[in-house]
């Protein structure tokens, strides 16, 4: 049969039920317990005489004449899943039957009845009676095979998380992921904040942004590119020490295994902080969030194995790029940097000497397993971060490096006004030839700075961390990637 045709049979056996005078999507539920709950306590219901009631989607029917099969699913804990029997001895022949008529896997229905355990140890709910919550009109995906094709799987998520336990799973530790986060920052005193998703100019990184039209105000306004970097840090001369916030981002860029234009990110402002207090600290969040969300330290990924409860190396940025290249950072002329590059075989966006740099060194960093944290960055490569007085010419970064990956970003934060002038002043030289990732510039942050913020260090990381401990490309951990519009065939 074809799915329209599947359809039309199902659309027959609605028009059965609403026949009878029963609303096949009522909006009520007589269920008593969810399925976890009912697994859970299930000795204790299973030494009474008491009915229960329980509600879900019936993934599998078993029909034995008389006698019919089914499981239940919820997606509460302990699997979600309850297997029930109607016989029709018991049921009574009306309520069977009717049953035999209308339901079809998919659909979302009300059991009741009391447990007991089969002979083969199956916890199980002998129905009493039952009731249609929601009919479903279209079949779900082959039980063995599932979703094949990735377009569709991403089209259709709400089937691909049903019919994968491993990505429902996955999904559900995602969410531990950022409340360990979230807990993790509290608990050293951070406090949460929010800050404006639409910007006049994007700060806090360099990447190309997505514009919209404030129809109030008639203006062009930016999505945010970082989450409220520039606005955390004014917090800071408000005299908040700690404050972090979890937040969406857009950047209008490509994407990859590693990049995608809408993701989540947290960023934190530790202040009266330095780099090493700040490396510190990232440590300890990655080691928890590993230990609480994946139960373990060690991990292979990517192809890389690395251990985060082992210590973290130093690696100096200009010196890997040598030993890796043999090209150095402060003497290399722009066509010497573009002539390595095509030796290597390297793909890159630009022709100035920050994109090269950055490209030279994207293509490093992919042998390093980790975990290391990359320091000493140039300081063209940081427009924001506060100039090293040990080594003129590189800036206070730090960024970790886990499975060939840079998952996080941190700095100590430019506080110095006149600097900050100048460096924005050298980013809109780059704006004015055309970079679009370059830097907008940000007049109002340099006046807060001139009423001085205090020493800072400021760092962010997001969802990359996740996919990398997981060992899934960044697109297979998100609940609904983006997709194009689907074109139908005539």
């Amino acid at each position: 049969m074809t799915i329209e045709d599947i359809r039309n049979v199902r659309l027959e056996k609605l028009a059965k039920i609403q026949a009878k005078g029963i609303n096949p999507y009522p909006a009520h539920t007589d269920k008593t317990h969810s399925i976890g709950e009912a697994i859970s306590a299930f000795e204790t219901l299973e030494k009474g005489v008491e009915e229960i009631t329980l509600a879900g989607r019936v993934m599998s029917l078993r029909g034995q004449g008389a006698i019919i099969f089914f499981d239940l699913f919820d997606g509460s804990e302990h699997g979600g899943k309850f297997q029930g029997i109607l016989k029709k001895d018991e049921i009574g022949d009306e309520a069977f039957d009717f049953w035999n008529e209308v339901v079809d896997m998919g659909d979302f229905v009300e059991a009741t009845g009391t447990v007991f355990t089969t002979k083969r140890g199956e916890k199980t709910l002998a129905v009493k009676g039952w009731k249609m919550l929601s009919k479903s009109l279209q079949p779900l995906p082959e039980k063995w095979h599932g979703l094949q094709d990735v377009e569709e799987r991403y089209r259709k998520r709400y089937l691909d998380i049903l019919g994968n336990p491993e990505l429902h799973d996955l999904l559900i530790k995602k969410s531990k992921f950022w409340d360990v986060a979230r807990n993790f920052m509290k608990s050293h005193g951070f406090l949460e904040v929010e800050t404006p998703t639409l910007e006049l100019t994007t700060g806090g990184a360099e990447a190309r942004p997505f514009k919209t039209h404030h129809n109030d105000y008639d203006i062009d306004v930016f999505l945010r590119i970082s989450v409220g970097e520039l606005w955390q840090k004014r917090l800071m001369a408000a005299g908040y020490p700690k404050t972090f916030e979890i937040g969406r981002i857009y950047r209008n860029e490509g994407s990859s295994p590693e990049h995608l234009q809408e993701f989540t990110n947290l960023e934190f402002y530790y202040g009266y902080a330095d780099t090493d207090m700040g490396m510190e600290l990232v440590e300890e969040l990655y080691r928890t969030i590993a230990k609480e969300v994946f139960g373990k330290t060690d991990f292979i990924s990517r192809g890389h194995e690395f251990d985060l409860a082992k210590p973290w190396k130093r690696i100096d940025y200009s010196e890997e790029v040598k030993r890796q290249t043999g090209i150095d950072l402060a003497t290399a002329t722009e066509k010497e940097m573009k002539a390595k590059l095509i030796e290597l075989g390297v793909k890159f966006e630009g022709e100035n000497k920050e994109r090269l740099t950055d490209s030279l060194w994207k293509f490093c960093r992919k042998s390093i397993s980790g975990p290391a944290f990359v320091v000493n960055h140039p300081k063209l490569v940081a427009p924001l971060a506060k100039e090293d007085p040990k080594k003129p010419g590189t800036v206070m970064r730090f960024q970790p490096l886990i499975a060939g990956s840079e998952i996080g970003n941190g700095y100590a934060e430019l506080n110095d006004p006149i600097d900050q002038r100048a460096r924005f002043e050298e980013q809109q030289k780059l704006i004015d030839r055309g970079d679009e990732e370059a830097m907008m510039s940000d007049l109002e942050f340099v006046e807060m700075l001139e009423h001085a913020m205090p020493p800072t260090c400021g760092f962010g990381f997001g969802e990359r961390l996740f996919a990398v401990l997981a060992d899934k490309p960044l697109r297979e951990t998100v609940t609904f990637p983006l997709m194009k519009p689907k074109i139908d065939e005539e």
